[in-house]
């Protein structure tokens, strides 16, 4: 979680925004972000500088000796005028035609990127109040931008964009990106999936970056998102690039549309799909609704996922609750096909308050493999019950976090067998399921144990409410007497 200092520092720094003028959250986030792309351009040279020494060898350089008035460090103390003249003439124009391709998804969206600051002191707080903030850690750097995204939820708009970072954390620890991996999330928002399972490459991969086809998959063939908001695309591309991505793949397409050819294209997809509102038929894929004849967007997405997946590739998606219980014939027909085609290995069940304050959906995340040829033996169900913060809008640290206890038990499945129903994890057969209608639904399966409570007899409960009444009766005649002293 962002700490507190952090956090007054960027409520600051939204509040120069709103008083200059600039009150669509996600015009602020883009204009935040445009800033610390710039920034970390700077630390980026400054770190390859210093690396180059130590090596001895010539650095990468992102500005050259011309450009050395373009570096945040050298433009951040000056006065707010020359200051305003480098950053909006020089600065701006530079980032936008960094990547020189315009096959780039960087390229692309930046196109039509507009610097919105208006004056000079306003660009002066902001960036003062920005370099404050320490931007080289990835946590606080991921942080962050959870923090920023809180804030176009709770403005109650385009909140679909935002999954809890450690939720988002906990499903890349469940399926373990390889660096072989090509990863998609179709519909990737501000790309937080992709840049957490970017992020447990570089911490578990001693030979990510050392070796140099691995390199290139990682920079260039690995990542991949969809969006239909032009903005969220920008932002999603240039928070892949300050996590160190050259060349993430970040594409307009609406991933449930005839435009979307994609199939048995990647072996990873980590997504958070939207699942309000429905489609008409006609806009939809006709693939998609051979699987499960539905508008429900929810469902569509789980039918693409098992188009675009290689066999073996393998999914983490979260879901509304209805996808696992709902009676109708596409529900049924969509579990049906994941249990009896693939390979479903689990179902967590989450509580409602994971996406509090704006939202108090219940859903689940749901894991599976593309097989072709089945596979679904026993599934694993597990019932959330905390994720390490209170379940109310204010979501507070609280002590409670099933997190840790999810990832050991779900990567120790052979542990899990002899479990009980009444226990938080357990085990199903197929065949149970089946026999459920596919009911996916964890209450289905989940016993509960009863303990009896033994009450006092009603005559002495009575006499207890009779010596509580006589007292409060006693402490009105002594109110009384005393006002009549008054």
């Amino acid at each position: 979680m962002i700490t507190g200092e952090i956090r007054n520092k960027v409520d600051k720094i939204w509040e120069i925004f709103w008083t200059g003028g600039i009150t669509n959250p996600l015009s602020v986030i883009e204009q935040i972000t445009y800033l610390l792309f710039i920034k970390g351009l700077d630390d980026k040279q400054t770190e390859n500088e210093e690396n180059s020494l130590i090596l001895g060898i010539e650095p990468t350089k992102i500005f050259n000796e011309e450009q050395q008035e373009l570096r945040w460090k050298n433009y951040k103390q000056l006065e707010a005028i020359k200051m305003f003249e480098i950053v909006a003439n020089k600065v701006f124009p530079f980032i936008k035609k960094l990547h020189g391709s315009k096959d780039s998804a960087y390229s692309k969206y930046m196109n039509d990127a507009i610097f919105l600051i208006q004056t000079p002191q306003m660009l002066e707080k902001i960036v003062t109040n920005l370099d404050t903030i320490p931007m080289k850690d990835m946590d606080t750097k991921g942080d962050l931008y959870e923090y920023l995204l809180s804030k176009v939820a709770s403005a109650g708009t385009n909140g679909q964009f935002r999954t809890p970072r450690h939720i988002i954390k906990m499903m890349v620890e469940l399926v373990k990106p390889t660096p072989t991996d090509i990863i998609l999330d179709p519909a990737a928002g501000s790309a937080g999936f992709l840049v957490a399972a970017g992020e447990y490459l570089q911490k578990n991969n001693e030979d990510l970056f050392t070796v140099q086809e691995l390199k290139n998959h990682y920079n260039n063939k690995m990542f991949f998102g969809f969006d239909m908001d032009r903005t969220m695309l920008r932002i999603g591309a240039m928070n892949m690039m300050l996590h160190g991505v050259e060349n993430p793949n970040i594409e307009y397409r609406d991933s449930l549309s005839e435009q979307n050819k994609d199939k048995e294209k990647y072996t990873l997809v980590l997504t958070n799909p939207p699942f309000k509102g429905s489609l008409d038929y006609e806009s939809v894929s006709a693939d998609l609704l051979k699987v499960t004849k539905t508008k429900k967007t929810e469902l569509l997405f789980l039918s693409l996922i098992l188009r675009i997946l290689r066999k073996g590739g393998r999914c983490a998606s979260i879901v509304p609750d209805g996808v696992l219980f709902g009676s109708s014939n596409a529900h049924r027909a969509i579990r049906g096909e994941i249990i009896e085609k693939h390979h479903l290995h689990a179902i967590i069940s989450m509580p409602c308050g994971v996406f509090k304050p704006y939202a108090g959906v219940s859903t689940a995340i749901m894991i599976f493999s593309k097989t072709g040829a089945g596979g679904t033996d026993n599934v694993w169900f597990y019932d959330m019950k905390a994720d390490g913060l209170s379940l109310d809008d204010k979501r507070q640290p609280v002590e409670e976090n099933d997190i840790e206890d999810i990832v050991m038990r779900y990567h120790n499945l052979e542990g899990e067998v002899d479990r009980k129903r009444t226990e938080q994890s357990f085990m199903v057969s197929k065949e149970e399921i089946v026999g459920n209608d596919y009911d996916l639904s964890i209450n289905r399966y989940k016993e509960i144990e009863y303990e009896e409570v033994v009450y006092e007899e009603p005559k002495a409960i009575l006499e207890k409410i009779e010596e509580i009444e006589d007292e409060i009766s006693e402490k009105i005649k002594d109110l009384k007497k005393c006002l009549k002293g008054v």
